[in-house]
């Protein structure tokens, strides 16, 4: 792959907010007025092979800069009541993915490793109970090292794990201080490496930049620690400071921050890096070794992506399942009420907690398929396209979205022809603005997003 380039007056003129396109059209355009009739037909029109998720909310400890849905607790018995609701929601599910195998299994939160090892048991007993997982299957955890041992990483292994996700974030303590995320480096150090030695097949470290305190001297210690630590993947996230959202984030002082600058300047380090480390650049915020499958899909042209960022299979075949988890089947999607009360209530009254939901037209599909294809793969054989999709004329059909376009080319991160659209190395940065020159609900001002970068 080529270097990326970094143009200041670009970088200016670029940083714009967007979606990060984990679907099309994103989760924002979800609906409560969904009919949920359409989910047995989507399932029942789907390939034989389904991914399936599961969101496990709960943490020990508040982490200041977290986002996502959870619940912070100390009392494990909690996770019981969940599993109970779990397995109801798998028995709703179950007679209509009878035809259907897994072949993709990833449990996120939160903190899946909140479970203690019988409760792990429990959980992968209920999904073997009601769903055929296949074999060969790739089943990954996300895990904080701070709440699994050493006796449960070996139990993860014994129960089929195969691919593991420690969440890093940085290894700087101020960092880990004002986060409220103190964790030793010699304790992931050592997790990374039993990991090595059980045999699972996938190790993949997450950072943030971003972060309070942050610094480039102080980080590229992490990013070379990281190296040494030599995982098979890297997940690189910008950090999305919105207190106003999140309460857990005012914590925060925000004479802390990085400014953007800093923040554009980390992100650029810890790239280069990379890289020059041997790490294949997936997208966005992606890295994995050129023999890892993610990048061997996306040299074969094979990547896909979908709520859980870059996948090698499971792009329109994801069943979601727990408190706010998204499905995305078959051109048709839905997510579970983000309120755990709320999901409990409609789980004990025999209904799926589905809240929200979407299905896609036919202009939608086509547009997701090229915004799926240039986020992926950075270029798109305009001919090929119009043969799948019949069209006669694709830039007649997408008149908006070459005036959208133009500035993009002009300054030379995309080159457009009647036969190719390429976003070039120096437009890969801003791969998620030039997607959303396509976006028809975007063109509308329907909603904003954090920086692209």
């Amino acid at each position: 792959m080529q270097c990326l380039t970094w143009d200041p007056p670009l970088i200016s003129k670029y940083n714009i907010n967007g979606p990060r396109y984990t679907s099309y059209p994103t989760a924002l355009a979800l609906d409560t007025a969904f009919d949920q009739t359409l989910i047995n037909k989507a399932i029942s029109q789907a390939a034989a092979k389904l991914s399936l998720y599961l969101h496990i909310p709960f943490c020990h400890k508040l982490c200041y800069y977290c986002g996502c849905n959870k619940v912070v607790t100390r009392h494990q018995h909690k996770a019981d009541i969940y599993l109970d609701a779990l397995a109801q929601e798998m028995a709703l599910y179950q007679p209509i993915l009878l035809n259907k195998s897994i072949d993709q299994l990833h449990l996120g939160g939160g903190t899946p490793t909140f479970l203690t090892e019988v409760q792990l048991s429990r959980l992968m007993a209920l999904l073997q109970q009601h769903f055929t997982i296949d074999s060969d299957a790739e089943i990954s955890i996300e895990i904080d090292p701070r709440s699994c041992s050493d006796n449960k990483l070996r139990h993860l292994k014994t129960l089929g794990f195969n691919r593991v996700s420690f969440g890093v974030q940085d290894l700087d303590e101020k960092v880990q201080i004002a986060i409220n995320r103190v964790q030793d480096t010699d304790l992931i150090r050592h997790q990374v490496m039993l990991s090595r030695e059980l045999g699972f097949s996938s190790i993949n470290l997450d950072l943030i930049y971003g972060l309070p305190y942050q610094q480039p001297a102080s980080f590229v210690e992490t990013i070379e620690e990281v190296i040494r630590l030599n995982p098979d993947r890297i997940s690189l996230f910008s950090y999305a400071h919105l207190p106003e959202r999140f309460a857990a984030q005012r914590k925060i002082a925000s004479s802390s921050m990085p400014d953007a600058p800093l923040k554009l300047e980390l992100m650029q380090l810890a790239i280069n890096r990379f890289v020059a480390a041997g790490y294949q650049f997936i997208g966005m915020d992606h890295f994995a070794r050129p023999d890892d499958s993610l990048a061997k899909a996306q040299r074969a042209g094979k990547l896909q992506r979908n709520f859980q960022g870059y996948t090698t299979a499971g792009q329109d075949a994801l069943i979601g399942l727990g408190v706010s988890s998204i499905s995305q089947v078959n051109g048709v999607l839905w997510q579970n009420s983000k309120d755990l009360p709320e999901y409990y209530r409609a789980i004990n009254a025999g209904n799926l907690a589905v809240e929200r939901g979407f299905s896609l037209n036919d202009d939608d599909k086509l547009r997701a398929a090229l915004i799926s294809q240039l986020i992926c793969h950075f270029e798109l054989d305009i001919t090929a396209f119009c043969q799948t999709w019949q069209l006669d004329s694709f830039w007649q059909y997408f008149t908006d979205g070459l005036a959208r376009l133009q500035p993009f080319i002009e300054d030379g991160l995309v080159l457009a022809n009647e036969r190719q659209l390429k976003v070039t190395a120096a437009g890969r940065l801003w791969v998620r603005s030039i997607c959303a020159c396509f976006d028809a609900y975007l063109a509308k001002g329907q909603q904003r997003y954090s920086k692209v970068v």
